[in-house]
């Protein structure tokens, strides 16, 4: 059985406490990194049941697992096959119904991925679909002739001039019929054409098979992309960088998104007793698109999960860094906020399966590596949203140390890399250029105990384990009162006892300091301020009212006593603080 609520089901405004997703916390395991049962390296169900009393971020509402479906695994099971099997690598249906008894008698909710802007070249569809022209199946994918004038398979014939996300053309020349298939991502994820009413009722069908069988909601995977024009016009962009591949604009937030999502709505989840959750991830979506799809009245998503503060370090992609200016940090999160007030809900998030770890992104991983990481989780989820812990940032977990290109397995560093270097890149200098911006960085085995490969498996895991795993470790970290993980467990619960924590206003201050991060939240006659300095020096807060501030309550921070004098508040290295009036 689902857990249940008496929270009203009808739309509320965002500034009332009326969906049980505003003060839930959710926690995101990657199965095969999480915990391995049978020794073959990689993790499965069975670890996660093992492991689940253990679960570093213990008190969260929400369990969302990173596909484990049937699949080839070229990008690590988002490219699906069977949308309605277990892989055998992660185990069987039965024992994803354990799991999610097992979640659902702890009160949680689980929540699956969603990949349905693509699947496998291997799934039955696609096979169907390129063995012939005119295979009734042909039109589930965009399939296009080569360029007019232009030899079927030569460089340059390709339909369009769009490009991939894990690089090199969008398009896969086929010989089987002499036609390109569309792909956005690997050339073994084609693209699912929305367009077809049978592509969109068969996965409204398997969507609802996964809710009957008891899954509480999806994360979707790229959903704004899978709306594409019929035309596939050439891009005017000649290069891609932040504002996403060649053709980017045609298909992100394309056409008929909201129609589509509308649908979704209506033929999934409409008339449904269980309260569910729909996340959707929606890449260079704008804050006023957003509202749109989130707006409880248009009944298309829960909430958006978007990028744009994961971009602000990007001088023209995530393996081309520039140092943090917090400022630039500040504005992105300052107009989300400000933009979702009334209306629309976000997702709050520093790390996840394709992000670098957090404390080595913005933190000091090294000698205030305890400091920054509270002080970042603090400055998060005190953010109005949903926030979301990934596996081992409740723990502090690190970028990796990686050496040659051999040490990585994520599609997009290795496709990167071999393109760079045939363009002329040095392969020495681009190693060291894209080891921080690795996905790999986030799917690197948790880190457990002191025992091998940090007790992730008793067997060769698939990804080597951080070297660091013998200091950083749930084991540590559970025995230590003052550790990463016990803050990130009051955080929790001042989200789930605090209603202003979930709704209050949200107003910045200090938008221009270089080093101190501030705001306030308000609601009822009860107002927090919270601060984070993100430096290693000690930074004077320069607020007007900071005197009647420094004598209010200090409900959190993380360090153990003040040193400040009377009537003033000097942040030390990487401090965090919350303090209450009201």
């Amino acid at each position: 059985m689902r857990p249940t609520t008496d929270q009203a089901s009808s739309p509320a405004p965002a500034t009332s406490l009326s969906r049980w997703w505003q003060r839930a916390v959710v926690y995101q395991i990657y199965p095969r990194s999480f915990a391995d049962s049978n020794g073959d390296g990689i993790g499965d169900i069975q670890g996660i049941i093992v492991r689940r009393d253990s679960r570093a971020a213990r008190g969260v509402d929400v369990l969302w697992l990173s596909p484990m479906y049937r699949s080839p695994q070229d990008d690590n099971g988002y490219d699906i096959s069977d949308y309605q099997d277990i892989d055998p690598l992660f185990g069987t249906l039965d024992d994803f119904d354990r799991l999610a008894q097992a979640v659902h008698d702890r009160g949680m909710r689980i929540i699956m991925d969603l990949v349905v802007n693509h699947t496998s070249d291997e799934h039955p569809w696609f096979i169907e679909s390129r063995s012939s022209i005119d295979n009734p199946k042909r039109d589930w994918y965009w399939w296009r002739p080569a360029r007019e004038g232009m030899h079927p398979g030569a460089p340059g014939a390709e339909p369009n001039n769009w490009t991939s996300f894990f690089s090199g053309p969008a398009w896969e020349y086929d010989e089987t019929t002499g036609e390109y298939y569309l792909h956005l991502f690997s050339r073994k994820q084609p693209d699912l054409n929305w367009e077809n009413p049978d592509v969109r009722r068969a996965v409204y069908d398997m969507m609802n098979w996964w809710l009957d069988r008891g899954v509480d909601g999806f994360r979707m995977d790229v959903i704004n992309l899978i709306s594409k024009p019929g035309s596939l016009t050439d891009a005017h962009a000649v290069s891609g960088g932040l504002a996403g591949p060649v053709g980017f604009e045609h298909y992100a937030s394309g056409p008929r998104i909201h129609e589509f999502l509308q649908e979704m709505h209506r033929e999934v989840f409409e008339g449904r007793d269980a309260e569910l959750l729909t996340v959707g991830e929606t890449p260079g979506v704008t804050v006023d698109e957003a509202k749109l799809y989130t707006d409880p009245a248009r009944k298309e998503l829960d909430m958006v999960f978007q990028f744009e503060h994961m971009s602000v370090d990007h001088v023209s992609n995530r393996f081309d860094l520039k140092p943090l200016d917090l400022r630039d940090l500040k504005a992105t999160l300052g107009r989300w906020q400000a933009g979702l007030a009334e209306v629309g809900w976000n997702s709050l998030y520093w790390n996840n399966h394709d992000q670098p770890r957090v404390v080595s992104r913005f933190g000091d991983d090294d000698e205030y590596r305890v400091q920054s990481a509270k002080m970042l989780g603090t400055i998060l989820h005190l953010h109005r949203g949903t926030p979301y812990v990934y596996q081992g940032e409740e723990l502090g977990m690190t970028n990796v140390p990686f050496d040659t290109l051999d040490d990585f397995r994520d599609i997009e560093t290795i496709n990167y890399f071999q393109d760079a270097v045939g363009r002329g890149r040095n392969p020495d200098e681009l190693l060291r250029e894209i080891a921080p911006g690795s996905r790999d960085n986030a799917r690197t085995p948790m880190q457990w105990d002191t025992s091998a490969h940090a007790g992730f498996t008793t067997g060769d895991p698939w990804l080597p384990v951080n070297r660091n795993y013998q200091e950083i470790n749930a084991e540590a970290a559970l025995a230590d009162p003052d550790s990463i993980l016990h803050h990130y467990r009051m955080l929790i619960a001042l989200r789930h006892d605090h209603p202003v924590v979930a709704i209050g206003d949200f107003t910045m201050l200090l938008e221009q300091a270089p080093k101190v991060y501030a705001f306030t939240r308000s609601l009822d006659g009860t107002t927090l301020l919270v601060l984070g300095n993100f430096s290693s020096d000690e930074v004077n807060v320069d607020l007007p009212d900071v005197a009647e501030w420094a004598g209010s309550e200090l409900v959190l921070g993380n360090y153990l006593a003040s040193t400040d004098q009377p009537g003033e508040i000097v942040l030390r290295p990487w401090e965090t603080r919350v303090y209450r009036r009201g």
